[in-house]
């Protein structure tokens, strides 16, 4: 495969990921917190996805699915958690 289109790959990633963890950090809710650990969990899926095309393999296909688990029970936990504050009995 091309190498520049490779490179501008592995850059657009990298700028969405900081973008990301920027948000993470200075996020004012935990909310806007939570939506920042689902876009980065996206984009290792995504650069896990690119790796597969790229290198013609299946390899990471497990670790996707655990990924992709882990970022559904983190966002219901979360929302779980957000509605229990919101509604105090």
């Amino acid at each position: 495969m091309n190498t520049a289109l490779v490179v501008v790959i592995l850059v657009v990633f990298a700028a969405a990921a900081v973008l990301a963890l920027i948000r993470l950090v200075i996020g004012p809710s935990i909310l806007d917190r939570a939506v920042a650990a689902d876009v980065l969990l996206t984009e290792v899926l995504c650069i896990l996805g690119a790796d597969m095309v790229i290198n013609h393999h299946t390899r990471s296909l497990p670790a996707m699915l655990i990924i992709a688990a882990v970022g559904v029970f983190g966002s219901i936990a979360v929302a779980r958690f957000v509605a229990r504050k919101e509604n105090p009995r």
